[in-house]
């Protein structure tokens, strides 16, 4: 029997989105929510039972939401789930707004009580966040207008995401094939996107960039709102930075971001001339933007979802057993829907249930080493969350870009064994560029976006962003980012690209290239450590919620990531891969 490739929801909620059980937990969630509204807005001192009821509500809150993003990424279409997901929105926008008072009342506490009260045992274990939340107060605007913020936000800020959600299920995507005309979901699509035949991707890459243009006005509505709501708000605050919220949610700073740029656009050239070979070899003059992660050849033979699932395993148990007997955890006890079918949303992702101590897993998977690294980059966040399961609810709050530590280290582990184990020189070649994919992804692509999000806010303080100047912003940036290496360009990746529309983490882009080179330099270490590297792997995880990203390298590496030697270091790691791509494939 082979592995089910649907996910199991039912022994978290049974029913769906119809669940009577999950209607009472809302029901219940709500209920506690405004009690602990009601608290925090009177004169009661902060003790146990309040951060006791913030921390149970932030569970649950966790939970439900995780159940309604599962639900709606599963079938876009399930209307119920939809409404759910805004009810949920609501509640969280509510809560929001009551910890603005929480966070308010312990920025008012003298430093001594202060001091005072960190000593006791429930304050003391998550002193690290209480602290972040009792600066951050001081500033911000005074709580009434920030619960006025999050209130406005429901129907404001959150609603244009789901707006653009809205957009999204609905969209066509139609093409030709063999004789008949095929209506795709805009994850099907996707998928076919690095189809082996360049007319098969020259063609839907033409639909794609079509569709998405046809209903770019109702996109650029929703960027241009989300963004000017933000704008507002910052403007009130008095921040100036649109990357100061950003950085503050990944607790970074400004230095170790640009120390990571700085380093990467060294060493861009290099990857240029990967580029231009991988052209090369595919008979072109340059990639167009849809060649980039086109297949070289078939040498690398597809994966069934067993055989995916065998190989996942297999590595990760030669880094860390713990690993690996958690990802066949997962895959026996159906935590991952990978199904490629109609209806389901595009991308993939990793949801945790604090509660339920679970996770899980989304994509669609097609076969290829890219869809096996993406499925071991996904059970790699799931690892990350169990080995935390333990801790604080306020400690498992990691912020993005550590989060995309243990994922990356995952895929590294399994897409290195991979090219190791090639069985011909072809085959090395092909598993090479798939890696080599994912550094352009991370060094050019994100890059790219976030030059393009960085410029359009800075537009956007100037009023409404048309369409047109939008598609110029995202071409400008993609010339730059890629060094003007490709021959054609993608306009609308803006309107396609769902991170561009997510309301929790603003600027969803820079988190994921830290991530990775974060992971490339812990894949170097592991690779010296030996035998010892799962414990202190698994210590820096559990440390990712209640440290800055500076701290959590000083104390587990002994590196300053403000500086770019270390990320000169990692990105050498992949630069390797390039000098071996290069010359298997020399003259």
């Amino acid at each position: 029997m082979g592995y089910a490739q649907t996910w199991n929801l039912d022994v978290l909620f049974a029913g769906g989105s119809e669940s009577r059980e999950f209607q009472s937990f809302i029901g219940k969630l709500e209920e506690d929510a405004r009690a602990f509204a009601a608290m925090v807005r009177t004169d009661a001192a902060v003790d146990e039972k309040m951060l006791e009821a913030l921390q149970s509500i932030s569970a649950r809150l966790k939970e439900a939401a995780a159940f309604t993003e599962c639900l709606t990424a599963q079938d876009m279409q399930d209307k119920r789930a939809l409404h759910l997901a805004a009810s949920l929105r609501s509640i969280g926008a509510q809560f929001e707004a009551a910890q603005t008072y929480f966070d308010q009342k312990l920025a008012a506490i003298n430093e001594s009580s202060w001091q005072d009260l960190l000593k006791r045992p429930l304050f003391r274990e998550v002193a690290f966040i209480l602290q972040e939340k009792r600066k951050l107060a001081q500033e911000k605007l005074p709580p009434e207008q920030e619960a006025l913020i999050a209130d406005l936000a429901i129907d404001g800020y959150h609603a244009w995401s789901q707006a653009y959600d809205t957009i999204v299920s609905r969209l066509v995507f139609p093409i030709e094939e063999e004789g008949r005309t095929l209506e795709l979901s805009a994850g099907q699509a996707q998928n076919k996107l690095d189809h082996p035949d360049r007319q098969v991707r020259q063609g839907m890459f033409a639909v794609w960039e079509k569709t998405w243009g046809d209903h770019s006005d109702l996109c650029a509505d929703a960027l241009n709102h989300l963004a000017g709501f933000r704008l507002q708000v910052y403007k009130h605050r008095g921040w100036e930075d649109v990357c100061r919220e950003p950085l503050q949610l990944n607790r970074m700073s400004a230095e170790t971001l640009d120390a990571i740029w700085s380093a990467i656009q060294r060493s861009k050239p290099r990857f240029v001339e990967y580029l231009e070979r991988k052209a090369k070899l595919l008979s072109l003059n340059k990639l167009a933007w849809y060649d980039v992660e086109a297949p070289l050849g078939d040498a690398a033979q597809p994966y069934t979802y067993d055989e995916a699932a065998e190989l996942i395993t297999k590595q990760l148990a030669t880094f860390s057993p713990k690993m690996a007997a958690f990802a066949e955890k997962a895959f026996e006890e159906r935590w991952i829907e990978a199904e490629d079918r109609a209806g389901k949303r595009p991308g993939g992702f990793c949801t945790s249930f604090p509660i339920s101590k679970q996770s899980r897993i989304f994509m669609t998977f097609s076969g290829s080493a890219s869809g096996v690294s993406t499925l071991a980059h996904e059970l790699g966040h799931a690892f990350h969350q169990a080995v935390m399961d333990d801790l604080p609810v306020l400690l498992q709050d990691y912020a993005m870009n550590v989060a995309e530590t243990a994922s990356t280290l995952a895929e590294m582990i399994v897409s290195d064994s991979a090219v190791r184990a090639a069985q011909s020189k072809e085959e090395q070649v092909v598993l090479l560029d798939d890696r080599i994919q994912r550094s352009v992804a991370f060094y050019m692509n994100i890059h790219a976006r976030f030059l393009f999000e960085t410029r359009f806010y800075e537009a956007r303080k100037a009023g409404y962003v048309s369409v047109e100047q939008i598609n110029k912003l995202m071409t400008e940036a993609q010339r730059e980012a890629y060094m003007d290496a490709l021959s054609e360009y993608h306009p609308h990746f803006w309107a396609s690209k769902l991170h561009f529309y997510i309301t929790d983490v603003p600027f969803y882009n820079f988190p994921y290239t830290f991530g990775y080179l974060f992971s490339a330099g812990l894949y170097a270490y592991a690779l010296q450590a030996g035998g010892d590297f799962e414990d202190r792997y698994i210590a820096l995880l559990r440390d990712t919620g209640a440290m800055t990203v500076e701290e959590l390298a000083l104390r587990h590496l002994g590196v300053d990531v403000r500086k770019p030697d270390f990320w000169q270091e990692a990105i050498s790691v992949t630069v390797r891969d390039v000098d071996q791509f290069l010359a298997l494939t020399g003259a």
